[in-house]
């Protein structure tokens, strides 16, 4: 099997011009606001947008063209403040801004509400950003957290105990350690019995495998994760034989189930529900143009976000311009700047 996590892409990705699939919710994604009358100040400064809130991400896409669009997950965002920004649309108004990184990128995106006196635009995605990041417990692989509350497992608000197994040995070390495991709808709980502190809670989103084999202890219970958490080995021992096929059997068809529909557990309604994300998706028709293969700058350049400037760059004299300007960063040119600013 592959853990949910490795095909997971749309609460770690910052993602630009992305097809009409990739703009449909997956499995267990949930719209939660959509905004009309959103503007792109940063990259779409003066084209009317619409902005869809999903408990994964953000979504924006022109309401003129929606080939261009962006999707930010909230797992990239550094950042999110209010700030006075120059739209073309509303003049001189306050903005959403939202600085994140991506594959070592870091991009920044500025969002304002064309229609004056509403304050939706901050309070929806400030609060569904922080329902994201309040929620880790769902979605993270968690060593020595304080998970167990006399001998209990301390439950999280979507969270159901299935089962509770004695007498499970870890065999992270030489003599192994002996402890108890929860099995709930989203996740597997072990703790040591003599310290509870010990333990490790490993969400199903995380799981990349789950399979009997053989360890120097014997026939073991073998928990693998997922690659974005490093890819851990961890080994449980369970007697009898039949207790261990149960455990096994019993987490893989919760595991199943949690596959075709996850829980992300990021818990937000808004009090008018909005329409399903496919019914506010436009179509995307093929453009009746042709591209010409010449080196084009990438659409995302209008979004970097100069993270770290301190100083202002040297003062050159531009022969293409015929005035002094700030030195250009290695590997942009006046060209393309110019391109950016025309798309």
């Amino acid at each position: 099997m592959a853990a949910v996590l490795d095909a997971l892409w749309e609460d770690r990705d910052v993602r630009f011009d992305i097809t009409a699939q990739q703009m449909k919710t997956r499995p267990g994604e949930v719209l939660i606001d959509c905004l009309d009358s959103i503007e792109d100040t940063k990259g779409n400064n003066g084209d009317r947008g619409r902005l869809l809130v999903t408990n994964l991400r953000i979504i924006w896409h022109s309401l003129a063209l929606p080939r261009v669009n962006l999707s930010v997950g909230y797992n990239s965002i550094i950042n999110i403040t209010t700030r006075t920004a120059n739209s073309k649309l509303r003049g001189q108004t306050e903005a959403l801004y939202i600085l994140t990184k991506s594959n070592n990128t870091r991009f920044e995106f500025i969002f304002t509400n064309v229609v004056p006196g509403s304050p939706r635009l901050f309070t929806s995605v400030i609060a569904v950003h922080r329902a994201y990041e309040t929620s880790k417990m769902y979605r993270d692989l968690k060593l020595r957290g304080a998970l167990i509350q006399n001998k209990q497992l301390r439950l999280l608000p979507l969270e159901q105990v299935y089962d509770k197994i004695n007498g499970v040995w870890n065999l992270s070390s030489d003599q192994g350690n002996l402890g108890t495991f929860f099995i709930t709808n989203v996740r597997i709980v072990w703790h040591a019995n003599m310290n509870e502190s010990f333990n490790v809670s490993i969400p199903y989103l995380q799981i990349r495998s789950i399979r009997i084999r053989d360890s120097k202890f014997g026939l073991a219970l073998v928990i693998e994760s997922s690659q974005q958490t490093g890819g851990y080995v961890l080994g449980f021992k369970i007697d009898p034989m039949d207790k261990l096929q149960d455990a096994v059997k019993e987490i893989n068809s919760l595991h199943k189930v949690y596959s075709a529909n996850p829980i992300f557990g990021v818990d937000y309604e808004m009090e008018e529900k909005p329409q399903p994300l496919e019914e506010l998706t436009v179509d995307q028709f093929p453009d009746d143009v042709e591209i010409e293969p010449d080196e084009q700058t990438d659409a995302f350049t209008a979004y970097f976000a100069d993270g770290n400037k301190q100083l202002d760059r040297e003062l050159v004299f531009s022969e293409e311009l015929g005035l002094a300007i700030e030195k250009l960063k290695e590997g942009f040119t006046l060209q393309g700047l110019w391109e950016v600013m025309g798309s």
